[in-house]
This record gives structure tokens, sequence and C-alpha cells, in this order.
């Protein structure tokens, strides 16, 4: 999900609601406590150099039960970051911690913002030496080979 639609989303709700992947909710009393940009310069293992940037959420929880981020509040954070950090509108990573911090894609299920889980993959797979994947045959589609030989002919 980018930036720009989390900006139009915002003025819909009622609450700022975060959700993981596995249905269980952040605390209510969340904090977003860094809006930011990301960039990675890096190479693949084919040798390819590249540049990524996502829009970073930092989603942090404290002992002030009572607090809760309405959706105007953000909405302020998003544009001050953008004015002060010239952050544009790219992809949002949120960062949230459970036993480590964890790395976050961002979706919306029409009531709240949805942490799902990211995974990694080789960006240079003609390069990388993993073979192709084999293309999966049921053996009963499988025919008699061209030299004719087939179950009880006697030829094997």
């Amino acid at each position: 999900m980018k930036l720009s639609e989390v900006k139009q989303i915002l003025p819909t709700l009622e609450n700022v609601e975060f959700q993981l992947e596995d249905g269980t909710f952040v605390p209510e009393h969340f904090h977003v406590t860094e809006v930011g940009m990301i960039t990675k310069n890096f190479i693949d293992c084919g040798g390819t150099i590249r540049t990524e940037k996502v829009v970073n959420f930092q989603l942090w929880n404290a002992d002030d039960y009572e607090h809760r981020l309405k959706p105007d509040k953000l909405l302020t954070i998003i544009k001050l970051s953008e004015e002060k950090l010239g952050i544009g509108d790219f992809e949002i990573e949120v960062e949230y911690q459970s036993t480590t911090i964890g790395k976050y894609d961002l979706e919306f299920n029409q009531k709240t913002f949805v942490l799902k889980n990211k995974t990694t993959a080789c960006l240079a797979q003609d390069a990388c030496g993993i073979p192709s994947e084999k293309q999966k045959l049921n053996l009963s589609d499988l025919r008699a080979n061209s030299s004719g030989c087939s179950p009880n002919s006697g030829c094997c």
C-alpha cells in the first residue's frame, strides 16, 4: 500500500487500528514513533545494483494505556514528514516489535490496517544457480512411450 492510499483512507476512519495477519490486533494504545523514508542501495547476487525506497512507519507500545492515536493526528504526522523530509509516495513498510523488530507490508481490509508478513526472494534468479521448477506430472497422465510399449504387451 502506498502512502497516498493511507492518506485517502485516514479521513474516513474513527480510529486507527493495526492488525497482524494472524488476526491479532496491535494494542490500541500504540504510538507511531517514526514516519520516514528508507533508501536501500544494494547489489543482488547477479551483480545488478539496485535501489529501493519505502516509507517507514514504526509502531510502539508504551505503558500509557489511555493513549489512542486518532486518524487526524496520524495524517498530521504524515503531512509533516512529507513537508520536512521530502517523503514521496512510496510503498509503506511497518516496523513492529514482537520477539524482535518485524517488518511488514501494509494492506487495508475496509476497517483496519493489516500488517502482512514480508518474504524474501532472489532478484537475480537467472544468475543465482537455482534450478527452474520441474513440471509436475501425474503417472496416470503418462502415455506409453513412442516404442509402442504398453502394460501387458510383453515388451518390458
